[in-house]
């Protein structure tokens, strides 16, 4: 190990760990470009997440970051490989749907068959366990927040779908902006996980992950976690998608937002990424429960004493 990566590594371990995800999905599956590509035509195009997802593993191996992938089902299927590679490198595997379909535009149905599906083709190719999940687009919103019951009937452990923001896809505005568990209608649990935002001035504003990590200048990030470090005393969960780190990928004809959402800034994004790896320490979100689950024991334990 250099000195410098030493050194690196040294003063990591005296900063908060933050918690780290990727959203495994090709560049043509986003809900962006949904309008002009059918999800039966994915066969037809050009692939490109299995030379991505193992240069952002490479990445993260380099400055020793554990995460939580949250796998398409469709892409485990075709390169489970894959999907055992990243579990073999000691970084969780978590569900991202099968199908990459919105949750708002499902049954409850549709979504356990999909859910069902996905997490099936997951634990075989990884032999593990699978406990987390991830809603395509952030899309568990008011209109099926049915779908947590779901999930916490189907076993899972933890979601991190609920994004509390005002956005014209996703977002539930006054969802509970930091770690909760929520108490289904049936009186189950899960654990939910909600992206960082910071309050100014009345809003919640998003930072760390996706576009916003990618298109927002370098200094709002950088404050970004100094505000939440300081003010909050939390996790930042960054997330990101591989295909963010891919300036190469073939060019999609879509509507100008959608177009400036989805390619503003992908050369400059491996730069940021690593910014945050060699500041900041991160683990999975498999991680950061056990610790919860052990700090939650120990605060047990101490009341009956």
């Amino acid at each position: 190990m250099s000195k410098n990566r030493s050194t690196n590594l040294r003063e990591a371990q005296d900063r908060t760990t933050h918690i780290l995800s990727v959203d495994v999905e090709d560049y043509f599956m986003v809900e962006a470009f949904a309008p002009s590509i059918d999800k039966q035509a994915w066969d037809s195009w050009p692939s490109r997440v299995e030379r991505n997802t193992q240069l952002v593993l490479d990445l993260f191996e380099k400055y020793d970051a554990r995460a939580t992938f949250f796998f398409v089902g469709w892409v485990a299927k075709r390169f489970p490989s894959l999907v055992r590679d990243v579990h073999k490198r000691g970084h969780e595997i978590a569900c991202h749907s099968y199908w990459h379909r919105t949750i708002y535009s499902l049954t409850p149905d549709q979504f356990r068959e999909d859910t069902r599906a996905a997490v099936c083709t997951l634990e075989d190719a990884a032999g593990a366990k699978v406990n987390g999940y991830r809603a395509p687009s952030w899309s568990i919103t008011q209109k099926c927040l049915w779908a947590l019951d779901i999930l916490a009937e189907e076993g899972f452990a933890y979601d991190s779908s609920i994004y509390p923001i005002h956005h014209d896809l996703y977002g539930l505005p006054g969802a509970q902006r930091f770690p909760y568990t929520y108490t289904c209608t049936n009186g189950s649990s899960i654990r939910e996980y909600p992206p960082p935002t910071v309050r100014v001035f009345g809003q919640n504003l998003p930072g760390a992950g996706g576009g916003y990590l990618r298109i927002f200048p370098l200094a709002y990030t950088r404050w970004f976690f100094r505000h939440f470090e300081r003010n909050y005393e939390e996790r930042v969960m960054v997330y990101l998608h591989p295909w963010e780190l891919d300036p190469q990928q073939p060019r999609i004809r879509e509507r100008l937002r959608s177009h400036l959402r989805h390619y503003t800034n992908l050369k400059g994004m491996q730069n940021r990424l690593e910014f945050l790896l060699q500041n900041y320490s991160f683990e999975s979100f498999a991680d950061a429960m056990e610790i919860e689950n052990a700090a939650n024991l120990t605060a047990n334990v101490c009341r009956e004493s």
